[in-house]
């Protein structure tokens, strides 16, 4: 124990609390078990160590543990938990949870019996809190950790900081916040970079390797936590970045199933299937025509990559621009928390209100003309006009 609490010390001193996520303002610290689940690189391990650093206790009250820990191989984390408490220990801060196994049930259990323990855990996207054999669910407040907003990446990059912005005040009001942010920043000199590195926390360890550590984080999303999570065997995690490999040259992508299956050799419900861990991995973001299903064995009318940053690590060398602004568009909202579905006209829908066409700032209104409650999402506009609003706004909105 002794050596997991020194261990803890180093990595929570060294913890730099200059730079917040919006998350950790917004989750309620006095909930005795927390989740935060989120993809690889988004900042989840940051969160835990910044809370643990200001609570500023001794590691005996508060320590910070990483499941993935050669430690775990030797000692199991129920008795590491205990022996935590008996000395005094408050806080148990749970790193990688998906990466133990059985983990859901030690947590149930250290829950239930150390009813002095605040616990929090992060884990992978790809776990469903709903599926898992015990019921966490019920007893964990679990939170979504995404990449960087727009909005979040002039905060990190540039000391920027602004309020969140809701949908409808953009929709209601967007030529007058335009023109107030504009006062203060150059909004389309920063959302090239944020389109190019801006997602993932990361980047700004060293931005000229940023897209080599992206492509790592990549394929262990791929080979590693799509295998653990999901039991995959390797001969079909191939076969998942293959088919990552031909979204790559199509993406904005209408899959053809049949097609699709005959080129990887594998059935139709297994390649569905496959999509769907994709989007749950938060590689890509499926999307549905309205009014249709979203199980497993739905096919998805369109697939985005579900940031702009990952065109390059595709090795897409000059991506398309209308694949790039669908990708930014629909992952922030998304990540705000909005729902999207396919329109039969435009290119989304928006919580089943609003139509939007996304386009360049020369964009015309021939396609939606006639649809009420539709707009334009205009790239290389600092501020709209009417019903044509700037795409590097709808950042703002987590």
């Amino acid at each position: 124990m002794e050596e997991l609490i020194l261990k803890s010390d180093k990595v929570i001193a060294a913890q730099d609390l200059t730079f917040k996520r919006t998350l950790y303002d917004e989750i309620d610290w006095t909930n005795r078990l927390i989740g935060v689940m989120g993809a690889r690189g988004t900042g989840k391990t940051t969160i835990l160590l910044q809370r643990l650093k200001e609570l500023d206790l001794s590691g005996t009250e508060a320590v910070y543990l990483s499941l993935d820990d050669l430690y775990f191989t030797r000692h199991s984390l129920g008795d590491v938990a205990d022996t935590f408490r008996s000395r005094g220990g408050k806080y148990l801060f749970l790193d990688e949870v998906h990466k133990y196994p059985e983990w859901h049930r030690e947590i149930k259990n250290i829950y239930d019996f150390n009813r002095e323990l605040f616990i929090v855990f992060t884990g992978s996207s790809i776990i469903d809190m709903l599926r898992l054999p015990v019921d966490l669910s019920r007893r964990a407040i679990v939170y979504q950790l995404t990449g960087l907003s727009f909005r979040e990446f002039l905060s990190y990059d540039q000391g920027l900081d602004f309020g969140k912005i809701k949908l409808a005040d953009i929709i209601g009001n967007h030529s007058k916040l335009a023109i107030e942010l504009c006062r203060k920043m150059a909004p389309l000199k920063h959302f090239g970079a944020y389109l190019d590195h801006g997602y993932y926390p990361f980047y700004k360890e060293n931005i000229a390797s940023y897209t080599t550590r992206l492509e790592q984080v990549m394929r262990l999303v791929i080979e590693y936590d799509l295998a653990f999570v999901e039991h995959i065997d390797y001969q079909n995690i191939r076969k998942i970045l293959e088919l990552m490999a031909i979204l790559a040259e199509h993406v904005p992508f209408t899959p053809n199933i049949a097609e699709l299956s005959k080129k990887l050799a594998m059935g139709r419900n297994t390649l569905v299937q496959y999509f769907h861990y994709l989007d749950k991995a938060r590689l890509i973001n499926n999307l549905y025509a309205a009014g249709k299903g979203y199980g497993k064995l739905e096919k998805p009318g369109k697939v985005l990559l579900e940031n702009p940053n990952l065109f390059e690590v595709l090795a897409i060398s000059n991506p398309d621009k209308g694949s790039v602004r669908e990708s930014f568009f629909v992952g922030q909202l998304l990540n705000a928390g909005y729902h999207i579905s396919l329109h039969n006209k435009g290119d989304f829908e928006v919580d089943a209100q609003y139509v939007f066409e996304i386009g360049g700032k020369k964009k015309g209104f021939k396609q939606i003309a006639g649809i009420e409650h539709s707009f334009i999402a205009a790239d290389d506009m600092e501020a709209g006009v009417g019903n044509k609003i700037p795409l590097w706004l709808f950042g703002f909105l987590y």
